[in-house]
């Protein structure tokens, strides 16, 4: 169901609009998604999935099983990068469904972007263990915002160039 308001409104004397025309406002929102945009969501489960159980999994396996050294952290690491970019991608294939974009964006685009939220969680997971274990504190908020802008402004270019090189696929006229 499509939802909005408009209001019409009859304007006075200005330099834009002669008097006494009659001007319609207003917004709509709940708007239907634009099928054409992006792949389905269900594109992503599967692969979404697989990463999720072997990221979550060796998540837990080497936390239990292998010791503390640093193999075992980049193991971890690693585990938490898969974790988090399998969980996060049908969350971004949904949110770039929902919020169409010129260009659409394409499977590696949403992949790309899942990847950032895995790189931006297993940075501040590091981030956290340098800090506990030399300066015996938490990371602080301020780093991990900077941090997350960062990756906002990287992943905000490079959507700025693919789309200084999209052409639609329509010819000349």
């Amino acid at each position: 169901m499509i939802c909005g308001f408009r209001v019409f409104v009859i304007t006075s004397a200005s330099f834009l609009y002669p008097k006494g025309q009659l001007h319609e406002i207003g917004f709509k929102y709940n708007l239907p998604m634009d099928s054409s945009a992006s792949p389905p969501v269900k594109t992503f489960l599967p692969s979404a999935g697989i990463l999720a159980v072997l990221g979550w999994g060796g998540f837990f396996l080497i936390g239990q099983f292998l010791p503390a050294d640093a193999g075992g952290r980049w193991a971890m690491f690693f585990a938490l990068m898969l974790a988090v970019t399998g969980t996060i991608m049908p969350i971004v294939a949904f949110l770039n469904r929902r919020f169409p974009s010129k260009p659409p964006p394409t499977a590696g685009v949403i992949l790309r972007q899942s990847i950032w939220f895995g790189i931006y969680a297993t940075t501040l997971a590091w981030l956290q263990y340098i800090y506990m274990n030399f300066f015996e504190r938490s990371v602080p908020v301020s780093l991990a915002i900077l941090l997350g802008l960062g990756l906002i402004i990287i992943e905000l270019l490079l959507r700025l160039r693919e789309r200084s090189q999209w052409k639609p696929e329509r010819g000349l006229p």
